[in-house]
């Protein structure tokens, strides 16, 4: 069953997503369902997205959110824990770890603000393991004054990511690009509209590999 099926059956608690975020969703958490997971959503709201997420992974997941309102911590069931601080907040976000391990899959649905974002991400992804997850929702506000967003605005979470794109082909840039810690362990960035998802992975594909060496090298 998709998340979208979950989402229009829902009857819980109210969960407020654009319907074209649901595509992204299944592509890129599809395969976790039903797996031993963590799974992090920064923003808990009104504890919907809360409910679908413990559906959707199902009971072998971790179902974590953080948020910056102390009234959110009465959505907590079991099976899905509330953690209340600030995404800006990197001790807060170490406590985090420290007590359900570093996230397998993440969706930032915050406060939105830029400066957050940013931090927030530039914590946890380089602490997630290969193969992790992490997704950004609601970029719509990068262009937006109130969230401290505008049209090729510096130090906006799209302004980050459009730089993450060359640094995804950074060893072929000839040194023109430093090869940092999403250069290296980044297998692909996907961009939708108001939504933008790093994949993790193990790049050693990206080598020229040699066939008459590879056939040499390979058990028979």
């Amino acid at each position: 069953m998709s998340l979208w099926r979950d989402f229009l059956t829902h009857d819980g608690k109210n969960a407020g997503k654009w319907t074209h975020y649901f595509n992204a969703y299944d592509r890129h958490f599809g395969s976790w369902r039903d797996r031993s997971l963590t799974f992090l959503e920064i923003g808990t709201a009104q504890g919907g997205s809360l409910e679908l997420w413990r559906g959707f992974f199902g009971p072998k997941a971790k179902v974590v959110s953080i948020d910056i309102m102390p009234q959110c911590k009465a959505l907590e069931e079991p099976g899905a824990f509330v953690r209340i601080g600030d995404q800006s907040d990197t001790n807060f976000l170490q406590s985090i770890i420290d007590e359900f391990g570093v996230p397998d899959v993440i969706l930032d649905d915050g406060s939105h603000q830029q400066h957050h974002i940013l931090e927030t991400f530039k914590f946890f992804y380089p602490k997630m393991h290969k193969n992790a997850v992490y997704m950004v929702e609601d970029l719509h506000t990068s262009y937006w004054s109130e969230y401290n967003g505008g049209l090729k605005k510096p130090d906006t979470f799209m302004e980050f990511t459009k730089e993450c794109l060359d640094k995804l082909n950074a060893r072929h840039t000839r040194g023109a690009v430093e090869e940092d810690y999403i250069a290296k362990e980044t297998i692909s960035i996907s961009v939708y509209d108001s939504i933008v998802c790093f994949e993790k992975g193990d790049l050693w594909w990206v080598e020229p590999l040699n066939t008459a060496l590879l056939k040499y090298n390979t058990p028979a």
